[in-house]
């Protein structure tokens, strides 16, 4: 996959496009992300359209990229903030404005029609900034 590709899927994921998904993944990807699995595009839009973006804006940076015909790999930087006071979400009960950091190394695996088959998260850091400003290192969310 050429990086203006994959750059194009970060910029509409960041809008929250969740069409990318249909444009961008293989209709039986697996996706490995801690103890958290899922599979088909069905499952990639589920866990962010119903799960993620009604409760966090989300926005990902990719400093490092790099691929071949058959995989790409990437180091990751995820922002998550908290949209509004919630009393259950993925990262438990959030206040407006609280924060999530993610930083990691993320694999994905690339079929024939230039589609994402696998994906395969791995982390480095995962940390939780409070309205007070403290920062605690929470380990894999999931």
């Amino acid at each position: 996959m050429l990086e203006t590709r994959f750059r194009e899927y970060i910029r509409r994921f960041n809008a929250e496009d969740d069409t990318a998904f249909d444009d961008y993944l293989a209709p039986d990807m697996h996706m490995k992300n801690g103890t958290l699995e899922f599979d088909g595009v069905d499952g990639m839009k589920h866990h962010y359209r119903d799960l993620i973006w009604p409760h966090f804006t989300e926005r990902l940076s990719v400093p490092r990229f790099v691929s071949d015909d058959g995989r790409a790999a990437i180091q990751m930087h995820t922002l998550f903030t908290a949209r509004r006071d919630a009393p259950d979400t993925l990262f438990g009960a959030v206040r407006a404005g609280e924060t999530f950091e993610f930083d990691g190394v993320i694999m994905y695996e690339i079929d024939d029609t230039d589609r994402f088959s696998d994906i395969l998260v791995a982390y480095n850091s995962f940390v939780h900034t409070d309205l007070d400003g403290n920062r605690r290192d929470l380990g894999i969310p999931h």
